[in-house]
């Protein structure tokens, strides 16, 4: 049986879907685009792959954008706008650079025109390492679609538990600086099951459940199966910490910092009709 959970965010178990016209589409729910994933041998080809059973875990997530579903990460986020108010407009910037590099989204509180306070969301999932493929092709097959023997053959993939866990934990020590001397907040959004290896592998002692007053937050959520349709996005932790936590963690010390005037002067020039976000 293929361990793939969910394809171009269809829960696989369902069998009321027309897979052929899904594969021919190729595309993702949560961005509205084709699936950016594609097949190295045949770009033409997206993967599509969002969400995978693996070892003693049922469900995955192997795609950042799987994290979208409803914008309900960004909802739970808002309370970190410490100036925001009633009145105030949200707008959802994407690829935002800064020092230390670009930061995946800015939620930003806009009144008049003018950001009044801004809070940056890293996104984060596993990152696999072998072919997905075969297990692709072998739900194909399952669903009744005709599939090219070679397609089928053997082939593994794992997860890059460790590399993802540093990569990210790199990068946010080299933005959570930046973001503390500003006085703002930094969020990452993972995955439950990420969360808990990072916790195991890495020094987490310091993290505490979540306070306003820290710059840095994880927000963990877990994948349940609402129905034998769907699978749901829900929040199941928040910890936070401060810079000198994330330190702690890696052994290290930022430096990246901005002035805030040059920031905001920078969010402004990026906001329009287009970027606005409504809180569900």
């Amino acid at each position: 049986m293929s361990k793939v959970k969910e394809l171009f965010g269809l829960y696989t178990k369902r069998d009321d879907i027309e897979w052929e016209t899904i594969l021919r589409e190729q595309h993702c729910p949560y961005t509205n685009k084709k699936c950016f994933k594609v097949r190295k041998s045949n770009p033409g080809i997206s993967i599509g792959v969002c969400t995978v059973n693996y070892s003693k875990y049922d469900e995955v997530m192997i795609c950042p954008h799987r994290l979208l579903e409803r914008r309900q990460i960004f909802t739970d986020c808002v309370h970190l706008l410490s100036l925001h108010e009633p009145g105030n407009e949200l707008h959802l910037l994407s690829e935002v650079a800064i020092p230390g590099g670009s930061v995946d989204y800015f939620l930003v509180s806009v009144c008049k025109g003018k950001v009044v306070d801004f809070m940056g969301i890293e996104l984060q999932t596993l990152d696999t390492a072998g072919s997905l493929w075969s297990e692709r092709t072998a739900l194909i097959r399952e669903k009744g679609l005709p599939v090219e023997d070679d397609d089928l053959l053997a082939k593994t993939f794992s997860m890059n538990w460790k590399m993802s866990a540093k990569t990210i934990l790199v990068q946010m020590y080299h933005k959570i600086n930046t973001f503390e001397h500003l006085g703002k907040h930094m969020a990452l959004v993972i995955q439950d099951c990420f969360r808990d290896y990072m916790a195991r592998e890495f020094s987490f002692s310091h993290m505490r459940q979540a306070r306003q007053g820290d710059s840095f937050h994880i927000h963990s959520y877990s994948l349940v199966e609402a129905d034998d349709t769907t699978l749901r996005l829900q929040l199941s932790d928040r910890i936070s910490t401060d810079a000198d936590g994330i330190a702690l963690c890696l052994g290290l010390q930022a430096e990246a910092k901005i002035e805030l005037e040059m920031l905001v002067k920078y969010l402004e020039t990026k906001i329009s009709g287009n970027t606005i976000f409504n809180v569900i």
